[in-house]
């Protein structure tokens, strides 16, 4: 018995050693907190940061900084500014460009021109030092970031306009810092200046050019592979922090440019998305926050009275800086309150970025001990102070009054009911895809996957074969965290039993694939397709998908006549939108110009920021001449109509057809409302 006690109380010694004990100590950590603090309704962040403070070397030593804590901590930051980069809407990104480019030039000059002469009039510290804390007061961290992803707020304008602001400000940080350590150590000679615009602009080019064409031609030599998929963008996000370090700037700007570099390759609702934020979410990021509670210090704060002075003048002046940057953005934009406390709530944490610049200047004698003890208290105050604030803004956006009036126009989406008809020869996992990417993020309704059984003497054992078939259909779904209902049932026709099917549960849209070469003539006089089109009224898409839809830059969409007049033209667009958003792509529409002036309206009504390029088209009879503007890189949607529809034309019942004759090999939808 005492060997084991001894034993125990050697493993117990603090501070702890054991790697098993400290990566069990930090999982209960990231496991209570959010409990904890769920009752006095206190963002997780700040938990997770005070949880740092008590278990860190300056409270409780129960931790120490060590090669394993450092390790995480820098997975976990890396990991932050990834899924910004991943998750920005670049349709919104780049409509913002211009503000991103105001807000960065305003956060990094306001806060740098208020710091200075705080710095070197107020407190008395030199210039070279002077000019180190005022870049210091330039640049933050996202640790907010994931608030606003837990509110689903990211893709607001503001969230761009910070995270773009959050780039041009921490690389010009990083500059001034070079430069800094460049005058004082030999100078700021042309070879260094050579030095720094080269390995820039090698690095910008790598992550532009090579990774966006190695990501794409991985996942589709290896889109089987799928557990290979997280491995291989794990290593882009480090191999992109490395060299931007290698090009001088910090490896945060490197994970970021990973996120845009791989944007389009990982759509929002795809599986791989959802298993980077579990992880990410659950693991990565909660350790760098508890790491970030581990370096401070409070009894810094009581540490005489220069350094509650040295704190006190720059945690005032850091907040001010911020504040005035933001505030400035969002009068010369007309931006909400709300938008502008998220702009300040995300822009005003110091974490990572301020610390590794102030230890640079520390190493390098630039400042001294008083300073670091200050930053620390930069560093738990901003850290708190944007938690509360962003925790505040998210909330105000995610419960906009306009939700109301648009949730009256198109009606409950959390209701919507997606219809996947099935076979045994059906190819499924672009279908389902689709499927999860069009589908309203916001809906509580699983998909329904349904497989029509001939009603045969084998019916019932038909059936379970089916269904058990079908569970393959479920795990793809269930990777998106995406709920599936397998429905297998028992009918003379499959056209019949789908359509019944839909009724059943109600679908708002029937997702089916593309019909055999050898039963498509067959198929509109009364085979599964014309039976599903002409015995149901539920909208449908006929989908040919035999490449991965993020292969696709842009949306080739053609509209019939009088397309507008459909009772479902909202909803179509509704999905072409969000299909356009995911893979941030161009739509590319070709319809009467009365048409598409309702379609940009819709848009702008519902706040969808789509790039649409219109290309006037109403020569129905010379029909094949408009695919000559069509790229290999574009999907193709086509709207047709029913027969008896207003807009139908005996000429879109040869589409099909024609479709099928003239482009066999291209990805195309047809969507019948």
């Amino acid at each position: 018995m005492e060997p084991i006690i001894a034993k125990l109380a050697e493993q117990f010694q603090l501070p702890l050693q054991s790697p098993v004990l400290i990566f069990s100590l930090i999982l209960f950590i990231i496991l209570a907190s959010p409990i904890l603090l769920e009752k006095v309704r206190t963002p997780d962040i700040i938990g997770l940061i005070l949880a740092g403070i008590l278990i860190g070397p300056h409270g409780f030593n129960i931790l120490e900084k060590s090669l394993f804590v450092d390790v995480f901590s820098t997975i976990g930051l890396l990991y932050i500014m990834f899924l910004a980069g991943l998750e920005l809407n670049l349709i919104e990104f780049k409509a913002n460009a211009n503000r991103s480019i105001v807000f960065g030039v305003a956060t990094f000059t306001i806060p740098f021109a208020v710091g200075f002469p705080v710095c070197h009039y107020l407190l008395g510290m030199d210039v070279w030092g002077s000019l180190l804390i005022s870049s210091i007061f330039a640049t933050h961290t996202l640790v907010t970031y994931p608030i606003a992803s837990k509110y689903g707020v990211t893709k607001d304008p503001a969230v761009a306009i910070t995270v773009g602001g959050t780039i041009l400000t921490d690389t010009g940080v990083l500059v001034v810092l070079a430069v800094i350590l460049g005058a004082r150590g030999d100078g700021l000679t042309p070879e260094f200046w050579t030095r720094l615009v080269i390995s820039l602009i090698v690095f910008v080019a790598f992550m532009a050019l090579v990774v966006p064409w190695l990501a794409k031609r991985f996942f589709e030599k290896q889109a089987h592979q799928k557990h290979s998929h997280y491995i291989f963008v794990l290593a882009i996000v480090f191999l992109s922090a490395f060299l931007s370090e290698v090009a001088s700037l910090e490896p945060i700007i490197g994970a970021f440019a990973a996120g845009l570099a791989l944007n389009r390759q990982i759509p929002n609702s795809s599986a791989l998305m959802n298993r980077i934020e579990y992880i990410g979410n659950s693991l990565f990021i909660p350790f760098f926050l508890i790491s970030v509670g581990m370096i401070v210090d409070i009894r810094v704060v009581f540490d005489g009275f220069t350094v509650l002075l040295i704190a006190l003048a720059l945690t005032i002046t850091a907040f001010a800086g911020k504040y005035l940057a933001a505030d400035l953005t969002a009068r010369i934009f007309r931006l909400k309150s709300p938008q502008r406390d998220l702009i300040f709530g995300l822009s005003s944490a110091h974490a990572a970025a301020t610390l590794a610049v102030v230890i640079v200047g520390y190493r390098a004698g630039i400042v001294d001990d008083h300073v670091i003890n200050a930053i620390i208290v930069i560093i738990l105050a901003s850290c708190v102070i944007a938690s509360v604030v962003t925790e505040k803004a998210a909330r105000k956006l995610e419960s906009k009054p306009e939700d109301a009036q648009e949730l009256a126009r198109n009606g409950n989406q959390n209701d919507e009911q997606i219809l996947i008809p099935l076979s045994e020869t059906t190819e499924f996992e672009n279908l389902v895809r689709l499927a999860v990417l069009i589908r309203d993020k916001k809906a509580s309704t699983p998909l329904t996957v349904v497989t029509v059984v001939p009603n045969t003497d084998e019916a019932e054992e038909n059936v379970a074969r089916a269904k058990q078939a079908l569970e393959e259909v479920r795990a793809e779904a269930s990777g998106a965290d995406v709920e599936v209902n397998v429905v297998a049932t028992i009918d003379h026709n499959p056209g019949t039993g789908i359509g019944r099917t839909a009724r059943e549960i109600g679908a708002d849209l029937i997702v089916m694939n593309w019909p055999q070469k050898n039963g498509f003539l067959a198929g509109f006089i009364g085979n599964k397709f014309g039976s599903v089109l002409y015995q149901t009224r539920k909208m449908l898409w006929v989908c040919n998908l035999d490449t991965p839809l993020s292969k696709y830059t842009g949306i080739f969409v053609i509209l019939p006549p009088q397309a507008e007049a459909s009772e479902h033209f909202e909803l179509y667009w509704r999905k072409i939108a969000r299909l356009a958003v995911e893979h941030s792509a161009t739509v590319h529409l070709h319809c009467a110009s009365a048409t598409a002036q309702v379609v940009k309206d819709y848009l702008k009504k519902s706040k969808l920021a789509v790039p649409l390029e219109h290309s006037d088209f109403s020569d129905w009879d010379d029909f094949l001449i408009v695919f000559r503007k069509m790229s290999d890189t574009e999907l193709l949607i086509m709207v047709s109509a029913r027969e008896g529809d207003e807009g139908h034309t005996p000429y879109l019942d040869q589409l099909p057809l024609k479709l099928e004759k003239h482009f066999p090999a291209v990805n195309k939808i047809l969507v019948y409302p």
